[in-house]
C-alpha cells in the first residue's frame, strides 16, 4: 500500500532525486522546513521504504560498461523451479543490470552492461546460455540513448 505524501514530503523527495548527497541543512532550507523535522520527515521516508538507498550514478563508458544490451529470455518451462533458478542464477551476474518477470512474450527481459559487443557474446556463451532450463535468447542492441531517467515526478 503506498504511503500518504503530502506536499513537503513530494518536495523533499523531488529534491533528494536531484541530488542525493544534500545536506539536511540545505535540504531543509529548500523545502521550507528547520532542519529537525526535515530530518525526521526523511527518516520516516527512509524507515517507510519509500527511499529505498543512495547511489552515486556512473558515465558506464568511463568504467568499461559502455554498450548496453537488451536480452529476451525464453525458459523451456515455467514452473516454479525454473523460474527461481533462473531468478538466483541472474541475481549473481554484475553485467545484469535489470531483470523483470514478463507477461507476453518473453519469460525475462535483462537490461545488460558489457565493454562491447564481444564482451556480451561471451557473456551470453558462457553464462546466460548456461543457467537452466533456458530456452532461446532474443538479444536488441539500441543504436542510441534517447532518454533515460530514474526520477519519478511527484
Amino acid at each position: 500500500m503506498p504511503i500518504k505524501l503530502d506536499r513537503i514530503d513530494r518536495r523533499i523527495l523531488n529534491a533528494l532525486q536531484e541530488d542525493g548527497r544534500l545536506q539536511n541543512v540545505e535540504l531543509a532550507k529548500r523545502v521550507g522546513l528547520s532542519p529537525s523535522p526535515c530530518l525526521r520527515r526523511v527518516r520516516r521516508l527512509e524507515e517507510a521504504g519509500v527511499i529505498e538507498g543512495y547511489v552515486a550514478l556512473l558515465d558506464a563508458a568511463q568504467v568499461g560498461a559502455g554498450l548496453t544490451v537488451f536480452a529476451r529470455v525464453w525458459l523451456g518451462a515455467q514452473d516454479e523451479g525454473t523460474v527461481n533458478r533462473f531468478i538466483a542464477a541472474v541475481q549473481g551476474m554484475p553485467e545484469v543490470m535489470e531483470c523483470h518477470l514478463m507477461a507476453g512474450d518473453c519469460d525475462f527481459q535483462l537490461r545488460i552492461a558489457v565493454a562491447d559487443l564481444e564482451a556480451y557474446r561471451q557473456f551470453q556463451v558462457k553464462h546466460l546460455s548456461n543457467i537452466p532450463g533456458v530456452h532461446s535468447i532474443k538479444t536488441d542492441i539500441p543504436m542510441q540513448k534517447v532518454k533515460h531517467t530514474l526520477k519519478i515526478e511527484l
